[in-house]
Order: structure tokens, then C-alpha cells, then sequence
């Protein structure tokens, strides 16, 4: 007796079925295209987290710019409405004061901006992921109904499998267009 497994005998109906060959390799490229769509999407939710923080780590440097500003303000009001005793010296810390809380405002405007524009990009990662999300659930009913191909042999299985990814990869491919 041999050590090597007997293979189990295929069936003559079955061997090289051109078609079921077909149909094999056609699930095997949607396959690709869900692992590569739901890749895709992975990596947009996690870009949209980043950017999120990022922007709300800009509008609190804004907060503490405001804050720091609405401080200087007040310092420099109290300055210009008492009566100090050292009235020139009082007047150059007032100046002082003022021109600390005309810089806060300045670079508290760029802070905003910038956190605008962290959530702009967040968006359009936003937008990009659903795209992904969407192709990758398009790709894999296009799989499931490709696949009823090999239990039914009927080609309108493979057919309409074969539009249902070329929808969904098109729906995967949109995502790259948004910005």
C-alpha cells in the first residue's frame, strides 16, 4: 500500500467545465476587488479620525488663544479705568497689554483656519470612506451572486455578477474623484 491519499475522483460532468472555470476565476477577481475596497475604506475611516483630532486639537488652541485674549483685554481695560499712581507707567503696561491682545487675535484667526481646514479634509475622508464602504457591499453581493453560478450553472448568474462588479468597482473608484 501507498502513503499518498487517493484524491477523490471529479466527476467527468465537471472536469474542465470551460465555464465553471470561467465562473471560478471571475469570483476570485471580485474577491480581490472586496479585500482591496475594504482596505481602502480601513484606511479613510482612520484618515477621518486622525484629521477629527487634529481639528479638535486646533480649535482648543483657538479656546486658549480666545482665553488668553479676552485676559490681556481685561488687564489692559483695568489699566485705562483705575487711577494708578505711576500714570506713564501705568499707560506702557496698558500699551503693552494691547498689543499682546492684538497678537492673540491675529494667530487665533490662523488657528480657526486651520481648523477649518482640518475638518474640510475630514469630510472629504468622510465622503471617500462611504464610498469604499459602498463598493465593498456592491462588490461582495456581486461575489455571492457570482457564486450561485456554480450551483445553478445558469449564466445569468455569472452575467449579472460580472455587471454588479464592475458597478461596484466603479462605485470604489468614484471615491478617488472627491476632494
Amino acid at each position: 500500500m501507498s502513503d499518498v491519499p487517493e484524491t477523490p475522483e471529479v466527476p467527468e460532468e465537471r472536469r474542465d467545465d470551460p465555464f465553471t472555470v470561467r465562473a471560478a476565476v471571475t469570483m476570485s477577481i471580485l474577491a480581490v476587488l472586496v479585500a482591496i475596497a475594504t482596505l481602502l475604506g480601513h484606511r479613510a475611516g482612520t484618515e477621518e479620525v486622525i484629521l477629527q483630532t487634529k481639528a479638535a486639537d486646533q480649535w482648543a488652541y483657538y479656546q486658549a488663544k480666545n482665553i488668553r485674549l479676552r485676559e490681556v483685554q481685561s488687564a489692559a481695560d483695568m489699566l485705562s479705568t483705575l487711577m494708578p499712581a505711576d500714570k506713564e507707567k501705568a499707560e506702557l503696561l496698558r500699551e503693552k497689554y494691547q498689543k499682546e491682545a492684538e497678537r492673540y487675535s491675529d494667530e487665533k484667526d490662523g488657528v480657526a483656519e486651520k481648523a477649518q481646514d482640518f475638518e474640510k479634509e475630514r469630510d472629504v475622508a468622510g465622503r471617500r470612506e462611504d464610498r469604499y464602504d459602498a463598493g465593498e457591499v456592491v462588490l461582495e453581493i456581486a461575489l455571492i451572486i457570482c457564486s450561485l453560478t456554480l450551483l445553478t450553472k445558469k449564466r445569468i448568474f455569472w452575467y449579472s455578477g460580472i455587471v454588479l462588479g464592475m458597478v461596484g468597482f466603479c462605485v470604489t473608484l468614484s471615491a478617488f474623484r472627491l476632494h
